[in-house]
């Protein structure tokens, strides 16, 4: 294990947030609540929103940005939106600060602005707005803007990338002519969502529906994936929103149909954030370190020569070039670490730390053998192999690693799944095992609301596919037609 590094069965929170500073993830910031994402972090914060946004652009989506400044008359103007976001809102007042004479800096009480601006929290209000522009005919539809952004919602408890004052995310705004092709909009986006969870983050994850008490504010319904990480918790890794036509309504965006009539239009919001990167940590990553898919590391293979003076590392490099250009045909990423600074043993260490998936080793007696060290991350297994054709064995093996995550992953999921019965059972298992709960439920918002009190488990979603079965509510005792997904969440 790398020194210091906590135990997840020690502390689970505790080798979380070590984990996120000894990996150069990221780290809290001088203004509180907020994150720095530090280089290596926001590497794969890139490689996530490049392959989001060509699925994006895939699917017709065009990027455009809106105003980080929403003025606070906009958020009046659809009352369950505000309702939902009020207490977690940043409000700018004022516009100017000024010296008090005594060398402090003071706001300017005259600067006063006439109307309070909102930080955006999200962006429905000032997209709804800007839209009512925008679309006049049934030519204009559909309206398919995804925007790249930074939000801000204020929080008190804060942890690194899972809920932060300030995080990055990307949110997209459809506007459509009919109900029907604004559900299969919101359908299609949970679809790319789990798409990019299951292939790419390696993450198992859960499509299903919110129930009315967990459905974003403004909504008619509210989709999402959700994933379960390896304490036991859920996580929610993306929604997808069906709008209806309430934000339409109350920015009065209309259309003139193909019939010459006046239409409200039906919209969509659908987004994810930089919490998956803590999904991504948190559903992989083990006691030495970040375990990454390959198909989103940064470094895909690091290459550490082990060497006797100047003239052997010569030698080494040289072979070690004809491997690297191998590896670039491929488009696979890879580092060369001949840094005389620090012994192999450490830089083993720290790729092993920062969760590289193939790690080569190349000493003086590979020189004569044609062979080579070859190490893998996710499980720790190494070999002696020859050195011809190991561009192509890299190749696949990193096909192997990707489909071996995903694998055990959902092999812990399907182990910490279960079926009760009964509310004895529920909070028992809840207590003793967490995981996903499948269990009955009557319905109504009132059950839903005493389980979460008594037991802080929220019904994650009710799966969409759902096997229907007769059974009864585990509270209330009520006839239910399928069970629900419960767990403990972050």
């Amino acid at each position: 294990m790398n020194k210091g590094l906590t135990s997840r069965s020690e502390d689970y929170s505790q080798w979380y947030n070590e984990l996120v500073n000894k990996a150069d993830l990221a780290e809290h910031s001088s203004v509180r609540g907020c994150m720095v994402i530090k280089p290596y972090g926001y590497s794969i914060w890139e490689k996530m929103q490049a392959v989001l946004d060509q699925k994006f652009k895939d699917t017709g989506h065009s990027n455009a940005y809106f105003p980080l400044f929403i003025p606070k008359s906009f958020f009046s103007k659809e009352a369950s939106h505000v309702d939902g976001f009020a207490t977690e809102c940043a409000v700018v007042t004022h516009y100017r600060l000024k010296n008090d004479g005594n060398g402090n800096i003071i706001v300017d009480e005259d600067a006063k602005l006439e109307e309070e601006l909102i930080v955006r929290p999200t962006s429905e209000t000032i997209i709804w707005n800007t839209y009512k522009g925008w679309i006049q005919s049934y030519r204009d539809l559909p309206l398919l803007i995804n925007q790249w952004a930074n939000v801000v919602r204020w929080e008190m408890r804060t942890r690194l990338f899972l809920r932060t004052t300030e995080f990055l995310w990307q949110e997209g705004h459809t506007a459509h002519e009919t109900a029907d092709e604004a559900i299969a909009e919101t359908e299609q986006m949970l679809d790319v969502y789990a798409d990019f969870a299951e292939n790419w983050m390696a993450m198992p994850v859960i499509k299903g529906k919110k129930t009315a008490n967990e459905r974003f504010a403004g909504a008619i319904d509210t989709m999402c994936i959700e994933a379960l990480m390896q304490d036991g918790k859920a996580l929610q890794a993306g929604t997808s929103h069906f709008l209806g036509q309430n934000f339409a309504k109350a920015f009065d965006v209309k259309f003139t149909s193909k019939e010459g009539k006046q239409e409200y239009v039906w919209a969509t919001s659908w987004g994810v954030s930089t919490r998956l990167m803590g999904a991504l940590i948190m559903a992989h990553s083990d006691d030495q370190g970040l375990v990454l898919p390959p198909k989103l590391a940064p470094i895909q293979v690091v290459i550490v020569p082990i060497y006797k003076g100047d003239e052997e590392l010569a030698k080494i490099s040289a072979e070690v070039e004809k491997i690297t250009s191998a590896l670039k045909s491929k488009g696979i990423s890879f580092k060369y670490d001949n840094r005389d600074t620090q012994r192999p043993g450490f830089k083993f260490a720290e790729y092993e730390l920062k969760g590289v998936p193939v790690r080569l080793a190349f000493g003086g007696r590979d020189l004569e053998n044609n062979t080579i060290e070859i190490a893998r991350r996710d499980t720790r297994e190494k070999q002696t192999i020859s050195r011809d054709g190991i561009a192509d064995m890299i190749e696949n093996l990193l096909e192997e690693i990707q489909a071996n995550i995903y694998s055990k992953a959902h092999s812990f999921r399907e182990e910490n799944t279960r079926k009760v019965d009964s509310y004895e059972e529920f909070k028992k298992v809840l207590n003793e095992n967490g995981g996903f709960i499948a269990a009955h439920w009557d319905g109504t918002s009132e059950t839903e609301a005493r389980i979460k009190e008594e037991t802080k488990a929220t019904i994650r979603c009710i799966p969409l596919n759902n096997p229907q079965e007769e059974g009864v509510c585990i509270v209330t005792g009520k006839p239910s037609k399928e069970r629900v997904i419960f767990a403990l969440a972050y």
